[in-house]
């Protein structure tokens, strides 16, 4: 790529200082105001695709309404042509922000350069942007350490890459795009990763991520998969930053808990709560683990028990106790005690307070009678009566044995649906949704396409307990692949992107190569050739195309074949004939540019060459005149100095 461009007449590109997913960063110069800047481009292979163009346009118009001290400024955006893929225009719109000098809190971490005090320093200074923005109606949306600046000159932080910042106010910005999660799967709250709307406690969630991850070298939550990583936001709690980190404090850990809450109305509320609750833990204060509205009604945490009902008269008597007391729990009449002793009943009174005395006979007072008769009716109606009590004792036992020996009843089977050619993220879904807890698995599969589900281990229609752990394959492409036909022609960025969509890796150092034909900075070709079949996971090496040529040697080639020898490399001849004699004419003998030199495609090379000098002009010889008069001797001299 050309490094010395000039956008719109002004910024001046420098050295690439950065590579994202979507756009290249360059360091730049403002020539109209002399100041460093940075240049974020879109790549040119994404700039037809209008999501990319609107999320583009989208970051830009997101920080240019913020102004704080905390945020990366944005001065000026535009958009240049380039030549696409097939030689036809494009235009690639780019971003001019403040250039900072400094690292990536991603680089201090895998550096382990970020104590505990820095830390909180750094997530303190994010909150106080993402304040600012939330008052300012923009959710970040991607907050994470490679979005973040440490600036060591100032000892401050800058939030970068608003690029899918959404108004809070668009009541459908939620992460979903085409059914695809936005943003990084490590740092997504919840409600992102649910696909469902986000607010300003979104971004608080992901804060709390990043923090996590400079106490403890790691985030939350680490899967083989974005979408395992993204279940796990969704279901699991992370453990304690300090069972990673022995020198985090419990009032650390409160924080991080309280911002890391699954539901949003249980997280700090806003980017202000979490500073204080922040600030506070750094002075050993944290933050109760559940609101006011949580406690339990019973501080004791006690269930109440029912205080047991009051006896009646009836029930509180058994056995011959029961045939021995009158009504009002007054004892009956026996035959040590005088009949003028005994209290009667009032007439028509109602026995045992209730007019239903059920159906043992009762005798009251005045029916006593001491005869045999009687008494071997009372010993009669005492046996029945202990013999029921022992039947209803037996019969109770035998119910109490029969509850405690009881065979539980089966649990209820779930059956595993079927999940064959869905998308990993459609197939987890579905096995959650069934009560069933997936475990990924990749095979190779050289007939299902990378990502998509092969099956399940039980396969679906079986029958299995609610909640057990069930095998989920995922198909991890074919073993063999063939490289793409089409990388020929595409930028370098784009070929690199197409090899690793197809499971197979750039080579870290692009060949550069001569090309009378391609331009500058176009795949030429690979190695292995595009149509050959290498293992999944092969490095192929890409060449690219220098844009220039380099010059055969002409001398002593005739101009015929010298113009020829130019034409197959793209250049033209241009001739220019000198004499010379010794040499045959048109034959080259000297070319403005040396063989093996490099030149621009489509150069026109001068030469020289031969041509034969003109013959020289014959001088006409006089002749002799013969002079008749004087002497012999004359005529004879003048003979003499005609003939040899």
């Amino acid at each position: 790529m050309d490094t010395q461009r000039v956008l719109s007449g002004r910024y001046e590109l420098g050295e690439l200082i950065g590579r994202g997913g979507m756009a290249d960063v360059f360091r730049g110069v403002d020539t109209r105001l002399g100041r460093t800047v940075a240049v974020k481009l879109l790549r040119p292979d994404l700039a037809r695709d209008p999501q990319f163009q609107a999320r583009f346009k989208r970051e830009a118009q997101a920080v240019a309404a913020l102004n704080h001290s905390s945020i990366v400024a944005i001065y000026d955006t535009g958009d240049h042509a380039v030549v696409g893929d097939h030689d036809d225009g494009v235009r690639v719109p780019y971003i001019v922000m403040e250039f900072v000098s400094g690292k990536t809190i991603r680089d201090l971490i895998r550096a382990k350069e970020v104590t505990i005090d820095q830390a909180i320093d750094f997530t303190l200074g994010v909150l106080a942007a993402l304040d600012y923005s939330h008052k300012a109606g923009i959710v970040h949306r991607d907050i994470k350490p490679a979005n973040v600046m440490f600036c060591p000159d100032s000892d401050s932080v800058k939030v970068m890459d608003f690029g899918i910042a959404r108004a809070m106010a668009d009541a459908g910005a939620t992460m979903t795009q085409t059914q695809a999660v936005v943003g990084t799967a490590q740092y997504l709250s919840p409600e992102q990763a649910r696909g469902e709307t986000v607010d300003a406690r979104s971004d608080l969630y992901s804060a709390g991520c990043l923090l996590y991850e400079m106490l403890t070298g790691r985030p939350p939550f680490i899967g083989d998969s974005p979408v395992s990583v993204a279940y796990q936001h969704v279901r699991e709690i992370p453990e304690l930053a300090s069972s990673l980190n022995p020198d985090v404090s419990e009032a650390l850990d409160s924080v991080l808990m309280k911002a890391l809450q699954k539901n949003r109305a249980d997280r700090f509320q806003d980017a202000a709560a979490f500073r204080r609750a922040l600030r506070a833990a750094r002075s050993g204060v944290g933050v109760a683990p559940l609101a006011a509205s949580e406690s339990p009604t019973d501080p004791t945490n006690t269930v109440p028990r029912p205080e047991p009902l009051p006896p009646t008269a009836a029930f509180s008597m058994t056995g011959a106790k029961f045939l021995d007391e009158a009504p009002g729990g007054r004892l009956r009449p026996t035959q040590d005690t005088p009949d003028d002793e005994q209290p009667l009943p009032a007439p028509d009174t109602e026995l045992y307070g209730g007019s239903d005395t059920g159906s043992l006979p009762l005798i009251l007072p005045s029916e006593r009678d001491h005869s045999p008769r009687q008494k071997s009716r009372r010993r009669a109606w005492i046996a029945t009566l202990v013999v029921l009590t022992m039947l209803v004792l037996a019969g109770g036992g035998l119910w109490l044995y029969n509850m405690m020996n009881q065979q539980p009843p089966p649990v209820a089977k779930v059956l595993v649906p079927s999940v064959t050619s869905l998308t990993e993220s459609e197939a987890l879904q579905k096995l959650y949704n069934a009560g069933l807890r997936p475990q990924l698995n990749r095979l190779q599969n050289e007939t299902i396409a990378k990502g998509s589900a092969i099956g399940t281990v039980p396969a679906a229609g079986s029958s299995m307990a609610p909640n057990s752990d069930i095998t989920l394959n995922i198909s991890a492409g074919p073993s063999v692949i063939t490289i793409p036909a089409d990388l020929p022609g595409r930028t370098e960025a784009a070929a690199r992107d197409v090899l690793r969509q197809q499971g197979l890796a750039g080579a870290p150092t692009t060949t550069m190569a001569n090309s009378p034909t391609v331009p500058a900075g176009i795949v030429i070709t690979t190695n292995p050739a595009p149509g050959q079949n290498v293992a999944v996971g092969s490095v192929v090496e890409i060449i690219v195309s220098t844009g220039k040529v380099a010059v055969p040697e002409l001398r002593g080639m005739q101009q015929a074949e010298a113009e020829a020898a130019l034409k197959a490399l793209g250049l033209t001849l241009s001739v220019r004939e000198v004499e010379k004699s010794q040499v045959d004419p048109g034959k080259v003998t000297d070319q403005s540019d040396p063989a093996e030199a490099l030149v621009e495609q489509g150069k026109t090379i001068t030469v020289s060459v031969a041509k034969a000098p003109p013959a020289p002009t014959p001088t006409p010889t006089p002749t002799p005149t013969i002079t008749r008069q004087g002497s012999s001797e004359n005529a004879a001299d003048l003979l003499d100095g005609i003939l040899p």
